[in-house]
């Protein structure tokens, strides 16, 4: 009897998959990963070939998923506190910058001239859950 494998994640780097992958293997769950040799060989491939897969038995498929979910890390704050939404409530926030004025696309521009960072980046955070963007004060 053959037993069929089922991808639950995809990652661009093998050290995110790596992690995943040895959290589902501590709780018994056999993993498999798929085009990780590949990536490590040429990184830039990642996107072209779909990322890393991680497989898992398609017994423990539901089990797996709700690990992935407990383990997933949402933006915290100063103090370590999980963000919340204002308009939903809930902890599923995460942060990303954004180019929204002429002062973060001066900024980003002259950053790429000159192969430095950007000194001025404007961050938000979006809710997954009712796909809300705020800023934190």
């Amino acid at each position: 009897m053959s037993e069929a494998f089922v991808t639950i994640a995809r990652f661009q780097y093998s050290s995110e998959a790596q992690i995943v992958k040895g959290r589902l293997e501590a709780d018994g769950i056999q993993t498999f990963l798929k085009d990780n040799i590949t990536i490590d060989t040429d990184p830039l491939v990642s996107n072209a070939i779909g990322g890393i897969k991680l497989k898992v038995r398609a017994e423990d498929e539901k089990e797996a998923k709700e690990i992935l979910k407990s383990i997933k890390a949402y933006a915290l704050d100063d103090n370590g506190d999980p963000i919340l939404c204002p308009n939903c409530g809930k902890n599923e926030v995460e942060l990303y910058s954004t180019i929204d004025s002429f002062k973060a696309f001066l900024s980003f521009f002259i950053g790429l001239l000159t192969f430095t960072l950007p000194f001025h980046a404007r961050y938000k955070y979006i809710c997954e859950n009712c796909k809300t963007e705020f800023p934190l004060k």
